[in-house]
């Protein structure tokens, strides 16, 4: 995911969420910690998925 969007995602969630400040703030970095690790998870396992493919060889 693109973090431009991630950020506003997550901006738009602290908003909802937040009540003060500081749980804005906390919120928001929660948030935007999550949405990173859900990216981390999907590229995982589309590059994993992707090693099992080979390529036909060659002689």
């Amino acid at each position: 995911m693109n973090k431009f969007f991630r950020a506003l995602i997550a901006g738009y969630g602290a908003k909802k969420l937040g009540g003060g400040c500081f749980s804005t703030i906390l919120i928001f970095v929660l948030i935007y910690f999550l949405l990173g690790q859900c990216n981390k998870e999907s590229t995982g396992k589309t590059l994993k998925s992707q090693n099992y493919i080979s390529a036909p060889a060659s002689k």
